[in-house]
């Protein structure tokens, strides 16, 4: 299977199935010299882990990292950071059923169609517990870009109907609300929704935002590895994102030049723009604003209600997926679209460091 692997510079490669022995990533092109540590990645996958609200999986997995080279003595050493975390609660048996049909709105069809042979045991390399390795590996693009003063703040905007009001934004209600929303009343508005839901048998999509702060002007290209582009592979690379936008996204069709123009003007000294409809992006590289990120995520596709499909036999048949599954995927995949712009971000910083004379001056400058 091809396509495991992204980046140029700053790599990683992801391997593992949803219900193998285990899971994880392997990261290279990681300067040497970083401090880093198990808690720095775990702190990151405890995010994601399943189990953990009523609004999630029941599956219960501690998901625990194992890092298997690349550090020493509390340091990156340059060579490539493999991790590992093993699978502890793995109920294929729920699975068997599926082997014979297509499920609504999984890959298993278009999984046939491609390989003539598939790992029905919760999706196998299409299952969400895929992320894992990811989000491993933008722990460590994060702890990378910290180094440089970029911060990324990743939530959820809004989960079916219920969208959050940023004049009650909170970033501390992230890591406190079951749905990561930074406004709790929006919170428990978008839980009872998802309650309604549940009960009706049924799931929910939703919006992620994520905001990157403090990264520089000059970064990406202005073709084909543009940085708006990279960070549109990177998040439409998670499974259920269905769209991605940047600063005013789609509402940009919609206004004239001079409304979605961003003038420029002076600001201590300094190039700045007086507002920040291109999300932080002009011709596909950073202008020094926040980069603003949306990814569009649709309804868990499992679900108990009746649905109708096809088996391998070529049969009409109904169904009604049993199994452990998210009413809503949204909060979970927080940290993955946050990982997934952090991965991006590093890349294009490594890549950057050859843009100019002077740069490369400096680095070999005896």
């Amino acid at each position: 299977m091809a396509g495991s692997s992204f980046g140029n510079i700053f790599r990683l490669t992801t391997w593992g199935e949803s219900h193998g022995e285990a899971l994880g990533v392997v990261v290279d092109g990681c300067p040497a010299g970083l401090t880093l540590d198990v808690s720095d990645i775990q702190a990151y996958l405890n995010r994601r882990k399943p189990g953990q609200t009523k609004i999630s999986t029941p599956r219960k997995e501690s998901d625990a990292v194992e890092i298997l080279s690349g550090i020493f003595e509390g340091r990156t050493t340059g060579t490539p950071i493999s991790m590992l975390v093993r699978n502890t609660s793995q109920h294929s048996a729920d699975y068997s059923e599926i082997a014979n049909y297509y499920r609504p709105g999984h890959a298993d069809y278009t999984f046939d169609a491609k390989y003539g042979f598939r790992d029905y045991r919760g999706g196998g390399r299409s299952s969400g517990r895929e992320t894992i390795g990811r989000v491993a590996a933008g722990a460590v693009a994060a702890k990378l870009l910290r180094e440089f003063g970029i911060e990324l703040i990743a939530y959820t905007k809004s989960i079916g109907p219920v969208v959050i009001d940023m004049n009650k934004f909170d970033r501390q209600a992230i890591t406190e609300t079951p749905t990561c929303m930074p406004d709790t009343s929006a919170s428990v508005r978008a839980e009872s929704y998802l309650a309604d839901c549940m009960r009706s048998y049924d799931s929910a999509g939703g919006v992620v935002e994520c905001i990157i702060k403090g990264v520089p002007a000059g970064l990406g290209d202005p073709v084909f590895e543009k940085l708006d582009a990279n960070l549109s592979k990177a998040l439409m690379s998670i499974g259920a994102v269905k769209a991605v936008e940047i600063g005013d996204g789609i509402d940009a069709a919609a206004h004239h030049g001079s409304e979605n123009n961003d003038s420029f003007c002076m600001e201590n000294g300094k190039v700045t723009k007086t507002s920040n409809h291109a999300g932080g992006i002009l011709g596909g590289i950073s202008d020094g604003s926040d980069i603003i990120l949306r990814a569009h995520i649709k309804p868990t596709p499992s679900i108990f209600s009746s649905q109708k499909t096809v088996n391998k036999q070529g049969e009409d048949i109904e169904i009604s997926i049993k199994g452990r599954h998210d009413p809503v995927i949204v909060p979970r995949a927080v940290v993955v679209v946050e990982s997934m712009a952090a991965i991006t971000l590093a890349d294009a910083l490594l890549s950057n460091a050859g843009a100019k004379l002077e740069y490369l001056k400096k680095i070999y400058d005896r």
